[in-house]
């Protein structure tokens, strides 16, 4: 069984999605899981998200994939096994939400297993989002092509990655900051919104309000801190 760090475009794949986004990758459900106080204990949780796809052969696969991992010295043995698999794949480091997280992804023959593994004692240690591994996959190559932003004459204002940000600059003097998701060539979320592009612009210009994409930051100020010890 193949065990590789994600690559940048899934690891937001490893995080709750809006509705329209677990429709269309495929997303089945997602395992979470901690290793107790010890660090030796296994306690998990399951949460369904179309259960319609969770058919015998899935169920058998994600079996399959979860024992695997908790075999001596596997990634999800003991927290101390997950730390120093962590430390062994810096290409699967990323920042989360609020520290370093690390990042693999499974697959069998039909469904994707992506993880997102913290070996901090007291928090969850990994989540197992599990997809159709074929919708997934789709989706994520559209994806690569970008979210457009255009005025309301179809004019292309510019471009910005799946899950890139905008600065709205609103009419009355305040910006805000909107997350960005690529839904297919001419629908987008904003934020939690789902808009098709040209409602956008036009709910833009209607309402005296203006977009820009906010600047990427530079790789280095990006970089993932290196990982701590947290079981001294």
């Amino acid at each position: 069984m193949e065990v590789r760090a994600l690559t940048q475009s899934e690891q937001k794949y490893t995080y709750a999605q809006s509705m329209q986004l677990e429709g269309q990758t495929g997303c089945i459900g997602h395992l979470r899981g901690d290793f107790g106080g010890s660090g030796n204990e296994f306690h998990t949780d399951w949460s369904d998200t179309r259960e319609q796809w969770k058919t015998d052969e899935f169920k058998a696969g994600l079996d399959d994939v979860i024992n695997a991992l908790r075999e001596d010295k596997g990634l999800l043995h003991s927290r101390r096994d997950m730390s120093s698999a962590a430390r062994q794949s810096p290409d699967a480091a990323f920042m989360g939400n609020y520290c370093t997280e690390y990042g693999f992804r499974v697959d069998t023959d039909k469904h994707a297993f992506l993880l997102r593994c913290n070996p901090t004692k007291g928090d969850y240690n990994f989540y197992c989002y599990c997809y159709v591994k074929e919708w997934l996959d789709k989706h994520i190559s559209r994806a690569e092509q970008g979210i457009h932003f255009i005025d309301p004459h179809y004019k292309e204002l510019f471009r910005i990655p799946d899950g890139g940000k905008i600065i709205i600059n609103y009419a009355w003097g305040e910006k805000a900051e909107k997350t960005c998701r690529f839904i297919d060539e001419c629908h987008t979320e904003v934020g939690s919104n789902l808009y098709h592009i040209c409602e956008f612009a036009e709910r833009m210009e209607r309402n005296g309000h203006s977009c820009e994409p906010k600047p990427q930051e530079p790789p280095s100020a990006q970089k993932a801190p290196k990982h701590k010890d947290h079981e001294r």
